[in-house]
């Protein structure tokens, strides 16, 4: 049976897995979070996965305060950029196999065509600039057992997130202000958790052959949005009666820089992994169905 390791287990990605865990008794799961596994201390990482040995590890686990980043940079460092080393190495010990999760902000695009995984980096924000360093840190130390996948806009049924933020703010206020000209792709994490417990049985179902791996992906709901869309999207479908304004991102100042283009091509995870990924507007839908009971 398959172990697999999830840091950052009560964040967003890390509770979907919890959750579809369930329905997956053919795998063996840890869950871990900074309680169980602080992953920025290398000593009691190396220890925890002697204990366990791991066949897989989900990194889950990440500093994503994207404004407070810009001024609590050493825990930046500490969690995107250490903690992804330190795994990296801990996986490598045990000959553990290591996906790690990675952000769309490492481009900035400012295009009109979906971004491939090939295209130009271009971190602009601390926490961007973070995580695309623990990217490449898990490439130099496993640069054939390790599969990044960068994602975006990501919601779910557990924590805080844009969808909650949206139905809080709008039950409260008759007018909200949302910017109109930062276009991407949501993703509903449940259906990222999925696609990455796809990839750990299609590696089994291939006795462990390292095709696909040590490759950088994409992964998001498909189709394309701005937030100021989104918003309208999540106000139709809780039928709550307020206005939506249409702004720049100009007019709401941030810390940390947003990309103002992050639409991710997702082809080639599809291709490698056999994945089909739902429209954006239908994952919403399932959403607020699975809300009431997984929550």
């Amino acid at each position: 049976m398959p172990s697999i390791l999830v840091t950052g287990a009560n964040g967003q990605v890390g509770s979907e897995l919890r959750y579809l865990s369930a329905s997956h008794p053919e795998l063996s799961f840890v869950f871990t979070d900074r309680r169980e596994l602080d992953i920025t201390d290398a000593d009691a990482v190396t220890a925890f996965f002697e204990a366990h040995r791991p066949d897989y590890c989900i990194n889950a686990a990440a500093y994503t305060a994207v404004d407070k980043a810009e001024s609590d940079v050493a825990a930046a460092i500490q969690i995107n950029l250490d903690g992804a080393k330190h795994l990296a190495n801990a996986c490598a010990d045990v000959d553990c196999r290591l996906i790690h999760l990675s952000t769309d902000y490492v481009y900035h695009g400012s295009g009109n065509e979906p971004i491939q995984e090939g295209d130009t980096v271009n971190p602009r924000s601390l926490y961007a600039k973070t995580k695309l360093d623990g990217d490449r840190i898990v490439k130099v130390i496993l640069p054939y057992q390790s599969v990044v996948v960068r994602t975006s806009w990501v919601y779910s049924t557990f924590g805080h997130n844009f969808v909650k933020t949206m139905i809080r703010l709008g039950r409260e206020r008759e007018e909200l202000s949302v910017v109109y000209d930062q276009i991407g792709a949501p993703t509903y994490a449940r259906d990222l958790a999925a696609a990455l417990l796809q990839i750990i049985h299609q590696t089994e179902a291939a006795d462990g052959s390292p095709q696909h791996w040590g490759e950088v992906y994409h992964y998001s709901n498909e189709g394309v949005t701005s937030w100021y869309d989104f918003a309208q999207a999540i106000f139709f479908h809780c039928k709550i009666d307020c206005a939506v304004r249409a702004i720049r991102s100009s007019e709401y100042p941030t810390a940390a820089a947003r990309p103002p283009f992050s639409l991710l091509d997702k082809q080639k995870i599809k291709a490698a992994f056999g994945l089909e990924i739902d429209w954006w507007q239908a994952a919403l839908r399932r959403y607020f169905e699975d809300e009431d009971t997984s929550a």
